[in-house]
């Protein structure tokens, strides 16, 4: 190894280093490799450069004055005041150079530390027709974001006034611009007689710094704080899709579920909001309630929206009910009959044909929601699972019961069949007679009942109370139509929706090893598939999470995982549960 001397630099050490490379028959290629390397240029370059910014950066530089541009305006100014030498006159023409006032300027920025983008200086004169008015020039910096403003035409006056100011936007931050403020001028174009969309080009097109000339409103709004009201989306939205939006780049698209952070309801039309979740801070429109309402009301008349209280419901019901015969349903037997003879009766449930003619509808526009985490002293949320057909619910509910039955209870459906030599009253079901059961059901004690071969099953609230009176999570797999019921501040369900993965490419169902597999035909799977689309169009919107079922092990870890975090993350709710 060379000996180096410590006054020598790191590229005169790397000189040596590289001259003492002699390769031999052993590691011949890796030292050529590393003899190639080292005697690079750019990386003796780049050293060099390093070591220069070291000797830079020990000695610690700091200008003489940082005011360097100033100094030579004024000698500039004398120089020009009396009679010049040749080299005089040199000077003064040197000074005067743009390169050098440049480098000048930079050299001042530098050492005043001021890196903030300089804005151009103001015009002196302005135009005779701004005279007898307040004007404004705003200049703003703008990158690639969307400006964050949106204007209109004043059908009155016919000026172009800013109608909203996007929260968090380019406009909003500088705090120069408001909602009511006359626009005149874009970058010295005068827009008095553009259309809006013309100006709205404009503005998008525009990089760098944007100079508007604007007619202040008469009164200022005050910035309103952001408020706190959230909603979960009950539709998608697009905006692009949406002809009547002001401005569809400003539009906030959204998918059904989403929980959206209402940060301005100051137009009655359109909202601003955030999507929670979203990285982006910029708030964008959305649609109001009223505004929504009103537009599907119109569709509604026009015969091109269906009447929202018109629910689709399924001619088949689910194949494993729990209120049914357990025994032929985990046998695999009579899957065709039962998934097409079983009928929930149920108090207010409403048929495609049972519209009320009263006027009033239920359109599923927004629900305003909160943060819920429960309580120590409060009872565990009902966890509550709907399935389509073939989604095999009550074998996966029974399943989490039997790996932890001091955790999780069953709901114990009520029946008039004979309790048989093996069944014990309270525990399979509760038997009653059926004098007893029609007496309960008129009076409205259970969720859901049914009819099976000549005998009725229901669920009923009394047995939803005694498991949490024991402060279990009480598991229920009901129809959805049950949800109604079920979904009150009383309960505080969490409803998951289980449905099989039905692949098209195999048309065969995943994961069913069970003697019931080998029964399904293509019918089948079709009537899966369209039993689980009608559910998701009927009730997906109170539906908190959907369960995709591919096998039965892998369904079972995924259900007891969000079952966890129901208890112990905070998940939105509907704010109406928590004001009762």
């Amino acid at each position: 190894m060379p000996v180096v001397s410590a006054a020598k630099g790191m590229h005169e050490t790397l000189a040596v280093l590289t001259a003492q490379l002699h390769p031999d028959a052993r590691h011949r290629d890796d030292l050529s490799f590393l003899k190639d390397v080292l005697s690079e240029k750019s990386l003796a370059y780049l050293i060099k450069i390093h070591e220069k910014l070291k000797v830079y950066e020990k000695l610690g530089p700091e200008p003489v004055l940082d005011s360097a541009s100033c100094l030579v305006e004024d000698l500039t100014e004398d120089l020009q005041n009396g009679p010049l030498e040749e080299d005089e006159r040199e000077l003064l023409l040197l000074l005067s150079a743009p390169h050098l006032k440049a480098v000048l300027f930079a050299h001042d920025t530098v050492a005043q530390k001021n890196f903030d983008p300089v804005l151009p200086p103001l015009p002196e004169e302005l135009h005779d027709d701004f005279e007898e008015e307040s004007v404004k020039i705003v200049r703003l910096v703008k990158n690639k974001e969307p400006l964050g403003a949106t204007i209109r035409r004043d059908e009155a006056t016919g000026a172009v006034v800013v109608a909203r100011i996007m929260r968090g936007g380019a406009a909003d931050r500088s705090g120069l611009v408001h909602v009511g403020d006359e626009l005149r001028e874009v970058n010295g174009k005068v827009i008095t007689h553009r259309r809006p969309d013309e100006i709205s080009q404009i503005l998008s097109q525009s990089q760098g710094t944007i100079t508007l000339k604007i007619v202040p409103a008469v009164a200022e709004e005050d910035r309103l704080k952001e408020s706190r009201v959230y909603l979960r989306s009950l539709f998608d939205y697009t905006p692009f899709e949406d002809k009547a939006t002001p401005c569809q780049e400003a539009g906030l698209p959204f998918r059904r579920g989403d929980v959206l952070q209402v940060v301005s309801q100051e137009d009655a039309t359109w909202w601003q909001a955030k999507k929670v979740g979203d990285s982006n801070l910029r708030a964008a429109l959305i649609p109001s309630t009223q505004f929504q309402e009103r537009r599907l009301r119109y569709r509604m008349k026009m015969g091109s929206f269906p009447h929202p209280n018109a629910i689709k419901v399924p001619t088949y019901d689910q194949a494993d009910k729990e209120d049914c015969d357990c025994e032929a349903l985990l046998n695999g037997k009579d899957f065709a009959s039962l998934s097409r003879t079983l009928r929930l009766k149920k108090d207010r449930q409403v048929s495609p044909g049972d519209v009320r003619s009263d006027g009033n509808t239920d359109f599923l526009i927004y629900e305003e929601v909160t943060q819920y985490l429960p309580r120590p002293d409060e009872n565990p949320r009902l966890i509550v699972l709907i399935g389509s057909l073939g989604a095999r619910t009550t074998e996966l509910k029974q399943k989490v019961i039997a790996e932890n039955p001091r955790r999780y209870g069953l709901a114990v459906p009520h029946t008039t069949r004979a309790r048989r030599s093996q069944e014990r009253e309270g525990v399979e079901y509760h038997f009653i007679s059926k004098a007893a059961f029609e007496d309960d059901m008129h009076n409205g004690k259970f969720i859901e009942y049914g009819e099976y071969k000549d005998n009725l099953y229901g669920t009923s609230l009394e047995s939803i109370h005694r498991v949490l009176a024991h402060n279990k999570v009480c598991l229920v797999d009901v129809q959805p139509e049950a949800l109604k019921s079920l979904r009150t501040p009383e309960f505080r369900p969490y409803v998951i929706f289980v449905r099989p993965r039905v692949l098209n490419s195999q048309r065969k169902l995943l994961g069913s090893t069970s003697s019931l597999s080998s029964a399904i035909t293509e019918d089948d799977l079709m009537e899966m598939q369209q039993s689980a689309d009608v559910i998701d169009e009927s009730y997906g919107h109170l539906v908190d999470y959907v369960l995709l079922k591919e096998d039965a092990a892998s369904a079972l870890i995924e259900l007891q995982l969000v079952m966890e975090r129901v208890q112990c993350e905070p998940q939105w709710v509907p704010v109406s549960w928590l004001r009762c």
